[in-house]
């Protein structure tokens, strides 16, 4: 029974969706494909460790902790798009490759209900999802679903406006609540060694999201968000993203030499080192990096590169 259940709850999600489009015209571009492939990053990284820690693991939960998790970011995402058209936002952005939104909404506002509605029924598939490892698993899983639809309702609108929430929020949600949930809904146990790697990209995807703020600034001070870039400025912005980046990469080191990642794992510095790149252009270009979109595609190679490397030396 439990499998058929699933099965359908993914058809009706996707079929929800599919309605929701029909025509209104294509919003996928409000789902911001090309980034929803640290989801999978973030997953795979989960089975990765269980396999590295030998333990037993269900690969039919890892796929329905996939459609949760994508789910979950195409929520995020959607209502982040919604949020910032209606807020005005979207109007003052100017949109770089990596930052500023889609631009779907700006170009065709008749789209913004099914861009919302695609994000109700995100949300919903992925809380459906959550409440069938409830059941199945019991309730340890619950705290991190809680926190997980709490980050994505509230990421926009209040997250934004407290700096250190703020900075600490998208590795919470992806790095702790995904891999962290994951493991436990595969392996039904949590253990030190996960959350140790799990900080990983904790500090890599935390980075990825403050240096995409830098070309934000002037229009994300007009609608009244407060984030880190925003609330103590670019310099103490580069310190804590170079912080950031030097923590990882020890962490890295420290992890081999206690044996907790196999040496293979040392192979993830060599992406890591992108960071520097996007730290000369940061020092270099401060708020106007937007205009120099290879410093910001080498902080997005730095975070996606380094989780897919770690998660091959893992298993390899």
């Amino acid at each position: 029974m439990k499998c058929p259940l699933i099965a359908g709850m993914i058809i009706t999600h996707f079929s929800a969706v599919s309605l929701s489009m029909k025509n209104t015209g294509n919003i996928t571009q409000a789902m911001r494909l090309p980034f929803l492939v640290l989801t999978p990053c973030c997953v795979f990284l989960a089975v990765a460790i269980a396999i590295k820690q030998q333990v037993t693991y269900s690969l039919s939960y890892a796929f329905l902790c996939l459609i949760g998790a994508l789910a979950a970011h195409i929520a995020v995402n959607t209502l982040n798009e919604y949020q910032d058209f209606t807020s005005g936002l979207d109007l003052k952005t100017k949109k770089t490759p990596f930052s500023g939104g889609s631009g779907l909404l700006p170009e065709q506002p008749h789209l913004v209900t099914a861009v919302f509605y695609t994000s109700v029924i995100s949300l919903v598939t992925t809380i459906g999802i959550g409440s069938f490892f409830i059941y199945v698993l019991g309730w340890q899983i619950l705290p991190i679903g809680l926190i997980g639809v709490l980050l994505i309702i509230t990421y926009t609108k209040w997250i934004n406006k407290n700096a250190f929430l703020c900075l600490i929020a998208p590795g919470l949600g992806f790095a702790t609540l995904i891999t962290g949930g994951t493991y436990f809904c595969i392996s039904q146990q949590f253990t030190s060694d996960m959350w140790l790697i799990s900080i990983i990209p904790f500090l890599l995807i935390n980075n990825l999201l403050l240096l995409n703020q830098f070309p934000d600034l002037h229009a994300d001070k007009q609608v009244g968000r407060n984030h880190f870039v925003i609330r103590f400025g670019i310099p103490a912005s580069i310190f804590v993203y170079s912080l950031f980046a030097i923590m990882s990469q020890l962490l890295i080191v420290w992890l081999v030499f206690n044996n907790t990642l196999p040496v293979a794992s040392l192979a993830t510095l060599a992406p890591m080192l992108l960071s520097y790149f996007s730290i000369v252009g940061m020092i270099k270009h401060q708020q106007n990096i937007g205009e120099y979109p290879h410093f910001l595609a080498a902080n997005v190679a730095s975070c996606i590169l380094s989780c897919a490397v770690l998660t091959l030396t893992l298993i390899v």
